[in-house]
């Protein structure tokens, strides 16, 4: 064989590594190698080198990895100021929120992220996302002494940070819990809200999305940080939909950031992990307290709407009970309250038991889910199971 031809031979040594060779020029190569050892010992090289870059396992890191690495990190060297277990969801869907944005291009920050809630459904691109993100942690900032990036002229609700823990604060428009409207509401418990997110929105409009990020997970790091320093989370901060006391409503804000990162990851295609066991337990267990309060105020509406006299339901103490079993990481069993937020005097078997995972149930308490349509184990007063369903969604807001 004439030299030129082994070097023609020897070219295509990289293609056929890869499975890039036409058939023909395939076999001829391998008849070559057979008689070559040389170009057989590189081939052999490359085909282990192409294997290395053919791996099917996923290049990401799994999810509890940082986490793992930061428990090293700290039993090595304590936290100057630790953060407190209920700041720690916040914490963590923040930084995940912000892995994904960190990874749009031009075109993904164009794209509209579809962010159901019980009242409809909002479509805002990933920039907008975050002005909402942002107007509402400001209600935190107020309660950690922090600036609001809110005017004060959108009537920007006051808080304490000196005040004791008030009880949740229920709020329930009785139009909305009854009839579930389409459209926003333009008064009611979302009224503040929904203004300090149209007046940041309208700030932000001409900004690149990259500085909106930049906005939001400054205003992030910094409530962490004033976080470490109020570790009992004793304010009081009004959500407009409840009151809710500060450590609650950090919990509450990593679930919504939770839930919108999602909202974004599905419009730009982008995987994206649920929150760690520890911190969708924190998440499950306040949807499960606020949840009596929602049954009430849901009852509480249906009255009022259908002109029927008398006290409010559920502002006693109740009697019946729901046995609220949830699956999977957040694995956990609640007695829910069916007729109050007292549960009453302990005894007696609950109305009805009811189990489904608790990813789903954070899902349908922010209104991404059908009530109608979600996988749930149930025993017992079918209609009691089936009003806790169809009240969890009304803890979503716009």
């Amino acid at each position: 064989m004439s030299e030129e031809q082994h070097d023609a031979f020897r070219s295509l040594l990289g293609a056929w590594s890869l499975g890039a060779c036409p058939p023909r020029e395939a076999a001829e190569l391998e008849q070559h190698l057979r008689a070559c050892p040389e170009c057989a010992e590189e081939s052999a090289r490359l085909r282990d080198a192409a294997g290395w870059l053919a791996l099917d396992e996923p290049l990401d890191q799994p999810g509890s990895l940082r986490q793992q690495v930061m428990d090293w990190c700290l039993a090595r060297r304590p936290a100057e100021l630790p953060v407190p277990t209920w700041g720690m969801p916040y914490t963590a869907e923040t930084a995940k929120l912000d892995a994904l944005l960190r990874d749009l291009g031009p075109e993904e920050w164009q794209e509209v992220a579809e962010l159901p809630w019980h009242g409809g459904t909002e479509r805002l691109r990933p920039a907008e996302v975050l002005g909402r993100l942002t107007a509402v942690d400001g209600v935190l900032a107020l309660a950690l002494g922090l600036p609001d990036p809110v005017s004060a002229a959108v009537g920007t609700p006051t808080v304490s940070s000196t005040a004791p823990a008030p009880a949740v604060e229920w709020r329930v428009p009785p139009q909305e819990a009854a009839v579930a409207p389409r459209v926003p509401p333009q008064g009611g418990p979302y009224a503040a809200i929904t203004a300090r997110t149209a007046r940041l929105l309208a700030d932000q409009a001409g900004l690149p999305p990259q500085s909106v990020r930049s906005r939001w997970r400054r205003q992030t790091h910094d409530l962490v940080r004033s976080a470490s320093l109020a570790p009992q989370g004793s304010a009081p901060v009004d959500l407009g939909f409840a009151v809710l006391p500060l450590r609650d409503a950090f919990v509450d804000r990593a679930l919504e950031c939770f839930v919108h990162g999602e909202d974004v990851a599905r419009a730009v295609a982008y995987p994206y992990d649920p929150p760690a066991p520890q911190h969708l337990r924190q998440m499950v267990e306040l949807v499960v307290r606020l949840l009596p309060r929602a049954l009430a105020g849901l009852r509480t509406a249906r009255r009022e709407l259908a002109g029927v006299p008398g006290a409010p339901a559920g502002s006693g103490p109740g009697d019946r009970r729901l046995r609220l079993v949830v699956d999977g990481p957040a694995a956990g069993e609640w007695l829910v309250p069916l007729d109050g937020q007292e549960a009453g005097p302990p005894g007696g078997e609950p109305v009805a038991s009811m189990v489904l995972d608790g990813l789903e149930l954070c899902q349908l308490a922010a209104a991404h889910r059908d009530p109608d349509r979600l996988p749930v184990g149930e025993h017992g007063d079918r209609a009691a199971v089936r009003e806790v369903l169809h009240a969890l969604p009304l803890l979503s807001r716009p």
